[in-house]
């Protein structure tokens, strides 16, 4: 069986909006990269604004989902895919998150 060691696991909800963080390091042949993640902002209970993640990495690959759609992209590692996340989710958003938390 394989193991997951979790780096970041966390929710915060502010006004009508989430943040959903799960990082987990893996050795589970699922996750070739060696990332399990799911890094979603949205709407509570309604429309996805930006979503990253992993779910189907070995048919689909990494997927970035927008209202627009989704469309896979090259994976350029955790850090740098997370502080894009909190990039474009500043920008995107109407709420000044606290990502320091």
């Amino acid at each position: 069986m394989a193991s997951y060691t979790t780096i970041e696991d966390w929710q915060d909800v502010e006004d009508r909006y989430v943040i959903d963080v799960t990082i987990r390091q893996t050795e589970d042949k699922k996750y070739p990269c060696g990332w399990d993640y799911s890094l979603h902002h949205g709407e509570v209970g309604g429309d996805t604004i930006l979503r990253y993640g992993n779910a189907h990495e070995q048919t689909k690959g990494h997927e970035r989902h927008t209202r627009n759609g989704v469309e896979i992209i090259e994976f350029p590692g955790m850090l740098t895919l997370y502080d894009r996340f909190q990039r474009e989710t500043e920008e995107m958003s109407p709420v000044s998150w606290n990502w320091s938390e």
